[in-house]
């Protein structure tokens, strides 16, 4: 009972947060660096699972989007825009290694002091020519897209074909291995078929891999996306969540150490991902969102709208939100202590004693859950706040993920054929016919 009205008290959030009204785009340029977020949509595979803003791979359409990109870094840069440091996220950012080099590039030509740099990619792009490349990009996180090292699953994901086997993830990754400062895999857990045998059997191949942090995530869907991946994954099972996350934290304690509630690091060098060290984030590309300045800004979700806008002169952004003071406080409250813990240091410099009044009892409640612990400095979540945190993160995903999904459908009209014949390729590909991929 509780989590149900965990998952809805913050679905209802997330709602209320992505109610944009338009925009003109982020007013003026920051005074001190923020970080960067470049998205690209392109996927060869359009996961049924996935509600990320993603389209189907074309090379030249790609090549557009790329260029458009990179205009848009430079009129940033020219408004006075410096990045601390840059996350490239997607879809699959790798599909064009060449054009992703050049935009890369012209990051740190523009932002010579750019503290560090992370890409998303897939296992398949792993080959030493992509990787030489990111090498000389200065990459100094790779996050590669495993989800789970169990063939049977990956054939039910529509990944086993195009991303590889288990065995052939494993060759992929010792191929990145002690090329980059974090090699990250990324996994979803709570697949509606997933066994705790197949999840153990994950737990060790990763503690087994060259891979020096996992990012476990829940798997996490907007409702229309849940409705599509039960004709084909099945439904989920949110009941069984405490005890899959117990296990993962069980497994991998003693060689990896929790860095946020969902993401673990072995060794003490690694780079966790930007969300919760980065108080401003300006997000470029379609899709992409960006938080300055206590304002949520969101960009066209059409490819085309985007491009047009750039070539214009203007930014992506067409959408905005200013949190009130409360809403800015509990954002600041969900994203510290998604990374484990929450300084009071930090707090007063930004709100001074006004949040501890503010929020006096959502912190009271937390306390008599035993999620958080505080003491002079700050408040860290406990183990059970942890697993609370994840059900919290996991609602208001979910809800920004409905967003996007009803920004997706809005990009029909906006792209003409192509974009109701590439949705209705991802609603068969997702359909009753791809149940074959279970038997074989």
């Amino acid at each position: 009972m509780l989590d149900a009205l965990i998952d809805a008290a913050f679905q209802r959030e997330a709602q209320r947060t992505v109610r944009l009204e338009p925009s003109e785009g982020i007013a003026s340029a920051p005074s001190s660096p923020v970080f960067l977020y470049l998205h690209v949509p392109f996927c060869e595979v359009l996961c049924p699972y996935c509600s990320f803003h993603r389209v189907r791979f074309e090379a030249n359409r790609a090549r557009r989007y790329f260029a458009a990109l990179r205009r848009e870094i430079r009129h940033y840069h020219d408004r006075g825009y410096a990045f601390s440091g840059v996350y490239v996220g997607g879809g699959t950012p790798t599909v064009l290694p060449g054009e992703l080099a050049e935009t890369l590039t012209l990051v740190r030509e523009l932002n010579p002091g750019l503290a560090e740099a992370s890409i998303e990619t897939n296992p398949k792009d792993l080959r030493d020519d992509v990787l030489t490349m990111l090498e000389a990009a200065g990459i100094d996180r790779l996050s590669v897209g495993v989800q789970t090292f169990d063939d049977g699953l990956l054939r039910e994901m529509l990944r086993f074909e195009k991303y590889g086997s288990r065995a052939e993830i494993l060759d992929h990754l010792a191929a990145a291995a002690g090329r980059f400062q974090t090699l990250n895999v990324d996994m979803i857990w709570n697949l509606p078929h997933q066994s705790t045998a197949m999840l153990e059997a994950d737990l060790e191949t990763l503690l087994q891999s060259p891979a020096n942090q996992a990012s476990f995530y829940p798997l996490m869907t907007s409702p229309s996306a849940a409705r599509r991946m039960a004709r084909t994954l099945g439904r989920r099972h949110k009941r069984r969540m405490h005890e899959y996350y117990d296990r993962i934290l069980a497994r991998l304690r003693g060689a990896f150490v929790p860095t946020s509630a969902w993401c673990f690091t072995r060794g003490n060098k690694s780079i966790d991902e930007y969300i919760v060290n980065a108080a401003n984030y300006v997000g470029l590309g379609s899709g992409a969102f960006s938080y300055v300045g206590g304002v949520l800004y969101a960009t066209t979700f059409s490819l085309q709208a985007y491009v047009d806008r750039i070539d214009r002169g203007l930014t992506g952004v067409t959408g905005e939100r200013r949190l009130r003071e409360r809403e800015g406080m509990r954002y600041d409250l969900l994203v510290q202590l998604f990374g484990l813990r929450m300084e009071k240091d930090w707090v007063r410099g930004r709100y001074g004693r006004r949040f501890e009044q503010v929020l006096r009892p959502e912190l009271l409640a937390l306390k008599l859950l035993g999620a958080i612990a505080e003491d002079e400095r700050g408040w860290s979540l406990t183990p059970r706040g942890m697993f609370l945190w994840v059900r919290i993160m996991s609602a208001f995903f979910e809800s920004v993920d409905e967003f996007r999904e009803q920004m997706r459908r809005h990009i029909q009209d906006e792209l003409g054929a192509s974009s109701m014949a590439e949705y209705r390729v991802l609603l068969a590909e997702s359909g009753p016919t791809s149940r074959a991929q279970r038997t074989r």
